[in-house]
């Protein structure tokens, strides 16, 4: 299993960009994936999941992102993205995708992609 994460870049403040992560491999299902960043010199940061379950999609936040970010999954293309609005230079980190990915007879594990680099300008 390997994830893939594209779509960071550099912007001006108040933009926006969407982050774009591919799940491959060989797999059951993936009950749950999210976005976490890192800024240089910080403490990481969970910014956003995504749990998929019977009754539907439910999604959490860092308090930092509410309002400004949305996490969503395609379940056909196993990918999941974070759209990002009204960018701040706080927001400058290296974003992770993560997916808990289970596998059949039961196993499970969490998945991490490579990181890509977000940098907001003011």
């Amino acid at each position: 299993v390997q994830l893939q994460a594209s779509g960071g870049g550099l912007v001006q403040a108040g933009g926006s960009l969407r982050l774009s992560c591919t799940v491959s491999g060989t797999f059951s299902h993936i009950p749950s994936m999210g976005w976490y960043r890192r800024a240089p010199g910080e403490q990481g940061e969970l910014v956003a999941t995504i749990l998929t379950s019977a009754t539907g999609d439910r999604t959490n936040y860092a308090d930092s992102v509410k309002g400004r970010f949305t996490i969503s999954r395609d379940n056909d293309k196993n990918m999941v993205y974070l759209q990002m609005y009204k960018l701040e230079p706080e927001d400058t980190a290296v974003y992770y995708c993560n997916a808990n990915i289970w596998f059949p007879g039961g196993d499970s594990q969490v998945y991490w992609g490579q990181g890509t680099l977000v940098t907001v300008s003011s």
